[in-house]
């Protein structure tokens, strides 16, 4: 339950605490005192959007504090899947400042959070009614959340919700491969074409540039010969001269035969030289000698290098890229040739996926239907306790299209008054009867729904009188279970709270100051007599307001 809320530079609120008790706790208090920035405080520190203005003009800061305690065993475990844990004493605290730079801080345990954490974790301890869940009860769309909630069907919903992703996958992929389809034979064509050309081309690495140093030597071939053979004759000799290697190994051989160590040096050169020499003459023959040399052919060589150039255009600016080219659209024409088995087996998922969605949309459907008799009962029940005997609630659930969340059309119909037809509830309920029917529907859900506290914001909008009576002893009941906290206009609401808190508002220096103050037994006569009288407090709004509130101990029997 909130036991404990700090507020800080929030609207006109300088500074309060509130503590809550157990049960059923109201705030009551003169319009524009403050009752809705309790709320708005609140919200605050249960994650909510929150803008600059809510921060006390003259601040750059707020803060709002909530201290929880005496938590269910079944609520700490739902906080553990958030990493909220209690304190040593079982207590959990969450603050919130809020900042003009934007910049807040959220921390649970002094551990930091992120808002929307805060607020997947706040769902477990706070349920807060206000005017936006009348709302929901005007908007048919949001009815089938009531009867989930009570037909338990989280999980199931978990796993339609799942199949219906994959049912919708199957379809875009069939989709995408149908309008392949019609550009298929065009591309098959086309690969068919550009692979053939490529496979025929044989292309290998290396090949343009061998092809570029062959043409070289081609257009010099002449040239070439004739310095070979001079270079040639000039290391071998001829007829008439000696070359250089014999040259070199005469002098080798003068220079061995001096038998004289101080030349070894220069004889390891000369040794070294003649073996070298040797060498470029074998390789200058082998030049020479070569039969691949003798058969190079330009004209040849420049279509070779034609060819490459034109698919290079086409394909890839090297042998690697065109390669690549080559071997991707392999692929790509065998996947198009593969469409076809592929666009079979989908087909098969699909209708494997269509028979499990509507069989769990089926399970769905009766889950539904069964939650929604028990539900129905639970509501008129109330309904006809909170001043409205002659209600006849009903709970329509038609076959719609297939959704994320089954085939199912949910709307509540009511008939408020004897003799009326059933009527859709967004179409004819009043302010007052959307209040009870709300607060019926919340008080169906109670075995539901594991929450800790329960506020009430506006419940009692458009009631009054014998019906305000009916629904203060709901409010009392329903606390009975678990925390209630209410903000109310109504006395015969105010009564039957178990702890009553005034919101006072202040003028000082200037400056508008609210704070909440716990009231006792005589306090709180006064106050339910000003919420009775609305003007001047006399004797007999003050004897009325002590006979409501002695009467409401024994709120069983009314």
């Amino acid at each position: 339950m909130l036991k404990f809320l700090h507020i800080e530079n929030i609207a006109v609120i300088e500074k309060t605490d509130i503590e809550f008790d157990k049960g059923f706790n109201v705030l009551t208090g003169e319009t524009g005192a403050g009752k809705s920035i309790i709320i708005d405080s609140i919200n605050a520190v249960l994650g909510e959007r929150t803008s600059k203005d809510l921060i006390r003009a003259g601040c750059d800061t707020a803060e709002v504090s909530a201290l929880f305690g005496e938590l269910s065993p079944s609520c700490i475990e739902a906080l553990k899947e958030y990493d909220v844990f209690p304190d040593e004493e079982g207590n959990i605290l969450i603050t919130r400042k809020l900042s003009l730079s934007g910049k807040g801080i959220i921390k649970i345990n002094g551990k930091p959070f992120t808002a929307s954490i805060l607020r997947d974790a706040a769902d477990k301890l706070i349920n807060i009614h206000g005017q936006h869940d009348n709302q929901a009860l005007l908007n048919p769309d949001r009815h089938i959340d009531f009867i989930d909630a009570v037909a338990e069907n989280q999980e199931l919903l978990s796993k339609y919700y799942a199949e219906f992703k994959r049912l919708n996958q199957i379809r875009r992929e069939l989709k995408e491969i149908e309008t392949q389809e019609q550009e298929k034979a065009q591309q098959i064509d086309l690969l068919k074409y550009q692979i053939e050309e490529l496979e025929a081309a044989d292309i290998k690495i290396g090949e343009l540039e061998s092809l570029k140093k062959k043409l070289k030597i081609a257009e010099d071939y002449e040239a070439t010969l004739k310095a070979l053979n001079i270079a040639l004759n000039v290391i071998s000799g001829g007829d008439d001269a000696d070359g250089a290697i014999s040259l070199l190994e005469t002098a080798e051989k003068q220079l061995l035969s001096l038998k004289n160590d101080t030349f070894d040096a220069v004889l390891q050169k000369l040794a070294e030289s003649v073996s070298l020499v040797k060498d470029v003459n074998l390789e200058l023959s082998g030049f020479l000698n070569d039969d691949e040399l003798l058969e190079i052919n330009s004209d040849e060589i420049n279509i070779r290098l034609d060819c490459l150039h034109k698919l290079m255009l086409k394909y890839g600016n090297s042998e690697a890229e065109m390669l690549s080219f080559l071997e991707k659209a392999k692929i790509q024409l065998n996947d198009i040739n593969l469409s076809e088995q592929r666009a079979q087996e989908l087909s098969e998922e699909l209708d494997l996926s269509k028979e499990r969605l509507v069989a769990l949309a089926q399970k769905l459907t009766e889950n539904r239907k069964s939650a929604a008799c028990s539900f129905e009962q639970k509501v008129c029940e109330v309904l006809k306790y909170l001043n409205m005997p002659d209600v006849v609630f009903k709970v329509q659930i038609v076959q719609g299209r297939y959704t994320k969340i089954g085939c199912d059309v949910v709307e509540f119909l009511i008939s408020a008054n004897k003799g009326e037809n059933l009527k859709p509830l967004a179409k004819i309920a009043s302010g007052g009867e959307l209040s009870r029917t709300m607060l019926a529907i919340k008080s169906s859900l109670l075995d539901k729904d594991n929450t800790e506290t329960m506020i009430f914001d506006e419940i009692d909008a458009g009631i009054s009188g014998f019906a305000a009576d009916k629904v203060g002893i709901q409010l009392r009941r329903v606390s009975e279970n678990r925390q209630v906290i209410c903000v109310t206009h109504l006395a015969q609401i105010a009564a039957m709270a178990s702890n009553h808190l005034l919101i006072e508002k202040n003028i000082d220096g200037g400056r508008t100051y609210t704070r909440v103050l716990p009231l006792e037994y005589n306090g709180r006569i006064s106050e339910i007599a000003r919420i009775m009288s609305g003007t001047e407090l006399t004797e007999n709004f003050y004897n009325s307001a002590k006979e409501l509130l002695d009467r409401s101990n024994d709120y069983e029997n009314l």
